[in-house]
């Protein structure tokens, strides 16, 4: 031993190391995610989608009072075809009226099929196209 070491051995204090061994929980190394043997959760069967059948209600209402069941059907998202043949002049007018402020509020649409024929729709259904033939007959009765 040198010298020095002697004198760094006087001098110095011994140190003790004491070792704690601590085990830490690790967690799982995850695999890289290969996205060919990943399922995908967001398919669906398209055999087990229940597709809603839109249904379309044919009405020929003979007085006023019938116009409250053709307006629960607009409500209940269904289109109706109103053939206002049987009702006179002015009830007929009455009913459009009610009929319009129902589809008004079920943010629906009510367009002219026929001289007194109207088609009620509401949201769901879409309606593209129009009919523009007229009569000079509907056009004399005011209609």
């Amino acid at each position: 031993m040198s010298f020095k070491n002697k004198i760094k051995t006087l001098f110095a204090v011994d140190e003790e190391y004491e070792y704690e061994y601590v085990e830490e929980e690790h967690e799982p190394v995850k695999a890289p995610i290969n996205k060919k043997n990943q399922t995908n959760n967001n398919v669906i069967n398209l055999t087990s989608v229940k597709t809603s059948s839109s249904k379309v209600v044919l009405c020929e209402p003979r007085t006023f009072e019938e116009a409250q069941q053709i307006a629960d059907n607009i409500v209940n998202k269904r289109a109706v075809v109103v053939n206002l043949q049987r009702v006179e002049r002015n009830e007929a007018k009455r009913i459009i009226d009610f009929l319009s402020g129902t589809v008004y509020a079920v943010n629906g649409i009510i367009q002219r099929l026929g001289s007194q024929t109207f088609l009620c729709a509401p949201d769901n259904v879409d309606v593209s196209g129009s009919i523009s033939e007229t009569n000079e007959e509907d056009l004399n009765k005011g209609w």
